[in-house]
């Protein structure tokens, strides 16, 4: 990464973890010595509300104190937000969407209103089930956005991540194992849905 700074948008419903997601991806980067921000927007918070949440990662001080309105990431926690939202809006050519579905990103084209980057599918849904035995997407969403964001080497990112989840399961370790399996799954898997 050079010295620009990457914002990354994420796109969810209240209790999918995207607000979670942007929080342990800035603490991941922050423990490997980036400049972070991370950050949700809100609104009306209700379970299956829409939510949008935000992350800034720079190896410079960030002194920019605002929404993201031109992402070079998008990560779409919900694909049914894709009907009723521009999750692309602003969406920078040269990045990409990484949408949980088990689509092909083929599918989603006619669906992204024109944009022309690069499309990643990962199915969230069902690396949840397989690793953590319960649906929370967001993990699988992590692993995904920080293998397609290539802002630090797979090993450092999961063993920032590892700290990470030690410190977010702290009263309960036996959810770290699954966590930082749904993570490693969806890091190999989500180069695979590009298109």
């Amino acid at each position: 990464m050079s010295k620009e700074i990457v914002e990354i948008r994420w796109h969810g419903r209240g209790g999918q973890g995207a607000k979670t997601g942007s929080l342990l991806l800035a603490e991941a980067a922050f423990a490997t010595g980036k400049y972070i921000q991370g950050f949700p927007e809100y609104g009306p918070e209700r379970m299956g509300a829409p939510i949008t949440a935000y992350n800034r990662i720079s190896n410079e001080k960030i002194r920019l104190h605002s929404n993201i309105y031109e992402p070079d990431y998008v990560v779409v926690v919900d694909e049914s937000l894709i009907k009723d939202i521009d999750v692309t809006a602003g969406l920078k050519s040269e990045g990409a969407i990484v949408i949980n579905s088990k689509k092909s990103p083929e599918e989603f084209r006619t669906h992204l209103n024109g944009y022309k980057g690069k499309v990643y599918c990962i199915d969230a849904h069902q690396i949840s089930m397989d690793t953590i035995g319960r649906y929370f997407p967001n993990t699988p969403m992590l692993g995904a956005i920080a293998k397609v964001i290539n802002i630090m080497d797979g090993d450092t990112f999961l063993d920032a991540i590892e700290k990470a989840f030690q410190h977010k399961f702290s009263t309960k370790p036996n959810l770290i194992k699954g966590n930082m399996d749904a993570v490693k799954l969806a890091f190999e898997e989500v180069s695979r849905g590009e298109g």
